[in-house]
């Protein structure tokens, strides 16, 4: 793995090294690597932490100007790309609704469920995932287990720069109906979220359960419970409301967690 690192740094910065076919079988290795889990983009420290591998988005990045475009016809489609499609979901052990698309060089850990979705290069998606209709996981994008992306979840790529931090779903988190989380924000583990919250880099996550509000950014305390929230700014023409994203109770500790779930759901009165 170190001799792989290597080559994919010198080859960062000297891209004349990507027409030396030792150079380019290394970044093809990583990519495969990459698709079948053995490394990942990020990877988890504790709770709420995670190491960016720059270097494995270094290779991704440098696999696009070594593959070539070409035409690819799977059953009544055709496509033109760089990037051939993920196959051979039977025996990976994931199910797969028509016309759901992975991309070759992203990890679906077997017993997850593809929706009629997309999955970018790079991304990771956990066992006991849903990846539910119309949602994407951009490129790079990590996917904890037992996950519940909803209907039209935008889950945001992050390739660029290298060592920029990708968007976390850690484990057990429900992510509701139309929900945007990009610019490499977490949500940590067992989060809920309700219908139509957006998570931004910028974005205030403010906890309003206490008698003062508690503010956050770029991350979702474990089993926080969220919806879309507005605050009032003022500007010279006047005050206006601005998006942000409102803490608004803690899921329970619970061994099962989809009756914790469920009765969050209920509880709050949260749509999804």
């Amino acid at each position: 793995m170190e001799e792989l690192r290597t080559i994919i740094e010198s080859a960062w910065e000297n891209r004349g090294l990507l027409k030396d076919e030792k150079t380019r079988e290394a970044i093809r290795e990583v990519i495969a690597l990459i698709d079948l889990g053995k490394i990942r983009v990020a990877e988890r420290e504790e709770v709420g932490k995670w190491k960016v591998n720059d270097w494995v988005k270094k290779a991704i990045l440098l696999f696009f100007p070594i593959s070539e475009m070409k035409v690819m016809e799977i059953g009544p489609f055709e496509y033109y790309d760089k990037i051939p499609l993920k196959c051979g979901w039977e025996k990976i052990g994931v199910r797969v609704v028509p016309p759901a698309t992975a991309r070759y060089g992203s990890f679906i850990e077997p017993g997850a469920i593809l929706m009629p979705s997309y999955v970018n290069i790079g991304a990771y998606v956990g066992s006991g995932t849903m990846v539910d209709t119309w949602a994407t996981v951009g490129s790079c994008a990590q996917i904890g287990r037992n996950v519940h992306l909803s209907g039209g979840v935008g889950i945001g790529g992050v390739l660029e720069p290298p060592g920029a931090r990708p968007v976390i779903v850690e484990d057990n988190c429900f992510i509701g109906s139309r929900c945007i989380i990009v610019e490499g924000s977490v949500i940590e583990e067992e989060a809920v979220l309700g219908a139509g919250v957006v998570i931004t880099a910028s974005t205030k996550i403010i906890d309003v359960t206490g008698e003062q509000p508690v503010e956050y950014k770029g991350r979702i305390p474990a089993r926080s419970v969220v919806i879309p929230g507005t605050r009032i700014k003022k500007f010279p023409a006047g005050e206006y409301g601005l998006p942000c994203a409102l803490i608004i109770g803690k899921r329970k500790e619970s061994t099962d967690k989809k009756t914790s779930l469920n009765d969050v759901l209920r509880e709050f009165d949260l749509p999804v």
